[in-house]
């Protein structure tokens, strides 16, 4: 048994990481879950013995040398001991060298992925999480294999956002323009939750969305059923489930109500004015060119914040967009 183990047992009284959550940490679903879950009990429980310690003394001292009637002159007291103070400045410089170099494995092990991962790219926007498979299908969930070593590539449209899985104990920022990597290995099948950790606007509360770790064979299924909707599906059917799934519906409701972007009720075949005062006819055309160039035309009361879809939506998925349009009456 090693030393932080034993130490572990020690200190935390046999606490180890709960697959279930627990009290201080949620549900644990990753090989990674486990070493986090340890190092953090051990630094909480080394807290918790030495606040006792010190509290318990400073009660002890305060009780046993109060000034008392008849004692108005202090006891004579050493002012030096060199055993005592060679032994609490060693002990913590022990504890302090076991939680570095626990702590440096355990982050080591987290920022190491296997040579073998299974790499997704992954792109945080206001306000969406999407993830590109090797395939070049996006999904706005994660779908990942279970025991399958998962390496993300992440990086940001705008602005800086947190990707959070609590389940699996990792914490990425993803910056614009650069590019930042996590690796996990999910352990049990389900559904965990994706939060943003990083304020980023307006909607920071609604990014959220969730990994689904499938059975064995299940991911593979999956790959081959949602490869090829957009031929499966009627156009229109199509375009509803891109719409949603490519962050559209995240600033562009279909209800006719107010939000980032202009509503897309009743908008096609009608007259749309620009914020230079011109108007335009939304057809096919003003559709296409909204989303590959959406800084051309800006409809007027609106701020030109949408990002480009050129090279992230192919014109089958654009026509699949437009026909959905059309039914929004």
């Amino acid at each position: 048994m090693s030393l932080t183990t034993r130490l572990l047992d020690l200190l935390a009284g046999g606490v180890q990481s709960n697959p279930d959550g627990g009290f201080w940490m949620p549900e644990a679903a990753s090989t990674g879950a486990p070493a986090v879950d340890n190092l953090f009990h051990f630094i909480l429980w080394l807290s918790v013995f030495f606040f006792a310690l010190i509290v318990g003394l400073m009660v002890l001292f305060v009780v046993r040398y109060r000034r008392r009637a008849g004692r108005e002159e202090p006891e004579p007291s050493p002012n030096h001991n060199v055993a005592l103070e060679v032994t609490w400045t060693v002990i913590p410089l022990l504890l302090v060298f076991v939680i570095f170099v626990w702590g440096f494995k355990v982050f080591l092990d987290l920022n190491t992925p296997p040579a073998n991962s299974y790499e997704v790219l992954v792109t945080g926007q206001k306000w969406k999480w999407l993830f590109t498979y090797p395939n070049g299908h996006v999904d706005e969930n994660l779908h990942v294999p279970i025991d399958t070593p998962i390496r993300l590539v992440m990086t940001s449209e705008d602005v800086i956002h947190s990707f959070y899985v609590p389940a699996f104990r990792i914490k990425r920022d993803v910056v614009p323009g650069r590019y930042a990597k996590a690796w996990f290995r999910a352990t049990k099948v389900g559904e965990y939750q994706v939060f943003c950790a990083e304020y980023c606007g307006t909607g920071h509360s609604d990014m959220g969305t969730h990994v689904v770790v499938h059975e064995p064979g299940g991911f593979e299924r999956w790959m081959t059923e949602v490869a090829d909707f957009l031929n499966k599906l009627p156009p229109a059917e199509a375009g509803e489930r891109l719409f949603k799934a490519r962050g559209c519906a995240q600033c562009h409701t279909v209800d006719g109500g107010a939000s980032v972007g202009p509503t897309l009720k009743g908008v096609f075949g009608h007259a749309v004015t620009l914020a230079d005062g011109k108007s335009v006819t939304a057809d096919e055309d003003y559709v296409r060119e909204s989303i590959l160039e959406p800084q051309a035309k800006v409809v007027a009361g609106f701020q030109p914040v949408m990002p480009t879809y050129k090279g992230k939506l192919k014109d089958q998925e654009i026509t699949a967009i437009a026909e959905y349009m059309k039914t929004l009456k």
